[in-house]
């Protein structure tokens, strides 16, 4: 065991059920809409699994979205109310856009959409029903296909042009209210990934189709979280990347029901943007 390896095997932890893929046949899809009849939400099933998550915060420093996927920020920010569309357009879009532009070094941002989410014991997560549930199941929010398409479908007339330099698509994803001990977010460690990990699985909207990567189970997956996440604190997290040189190009996630949670915790509030990020070379 390497001394990076002894170091994160001491790490406090806690051991949680994490929802992956369970196996299937042909491609899995889900239905971002009440499905036509007769046809299930989804057909991706989870197969829960035990697994210790670690204590990323003495560690944060070392951690990268290019080596782990994902990264810890500290990122103020005056926005008094994020579930007023209006004021995050207009007041935490250019924020991010330029904070985002200087921590990756970027030549240019473009914000696509944002979700504010906010648990509710027992509620479905139901797209247009107000704010949306914590994701329980790994996933990646882009695949391969996708990642690049989202180029396509945002900036169509520049999309060519735009595709010939290195793309990412980053989600800056932070809690609204601190400190966050209710459904914290769990990332992998993308270096833990085996090819085959991945299965792309369709996400059918009424007016189109987008691509999603489920997660099979992998007992070499590492996983962390940040425990008593603060509202000046975001996660940048790698939902894409059209480097092919190594670095990690994805980064699975999901939200998890910490055992540790006090009862009377608050329930999780939390927003999540995701950009286009460009880079000429």
């Amino acid at each position: 065991m390497g001394l990076q390896e002894a170091r994160i095997e001491s790490l406090p932890f806690v051991v949680a059920e994490l929802n992956y893929l369970a196996p299937i046949a042909g491609k899995p899809r889900t239905y971002a809409y009440d499905p036509p009849p007769g046809e299930p939400k989804s057909t991706a099933l989870p197969e829960p699994h035990q697994v210790p998550i670690f204590d990323a915060r003495s560690i944060a420093g070392d951690i990268s979205l290019d080596r782990e996927g994902f990264a810890l920020v500290r990122h103020p920010t005056v926005v008094r109310n994020f579930f007023d569309d209006d004021e995050v357009r207009k007041v935490y879009y250019p924020l991010a856009e330029a904070f985002i532009k200087a921590t990756l070094k970027a030549d240019r941002v473009f914000i696509f959409d944002h979700t504010v989410r906010k648990r509710v014991e027992g509620a479905a997560d139901v797209r247009g029903a107000g704010p949306r549930q914590p994701a329980t199941r790994v996933h990646v929010d882009q695949t391969a296909l996708s990642g690049a398409n989202r180029v396509r479908e945002h900036l169509p007339q520049e999309a060519d042009e735009l595709l010939k330099g290195r793309v990412q698509v980053i989600n800056l994803w932070r809690p609204i209210r601190g400190p966050l001990r209710d459904s914290p977010l769990a990332m992998l460690d993308g270096r833990t990934l085996a090819d085959g990990d991945l299965v792309a699985s369709d996400l059918i909207y009424p007016n189109r189709s987008g691509e999603t990567y489920s997660v099979k189970f992998n007992p070499n997956h590492r996983w962390y979280y940040v425990p008593e996440m603060t509202p000046d604190e975001a996660i940048l997290l790698k939902c894409y990347d059209s480097a092919t040189d190594g670095r990690t190009r994805f980064g699975p996630h999901t939200a998890f029901v910490d055992p540790t949670t006090p009862a009377d915790a608050p329930p999780r509030e939390s927003i999540e943007l995701r950009t286009l990020v460009f880079h000429k070379h």
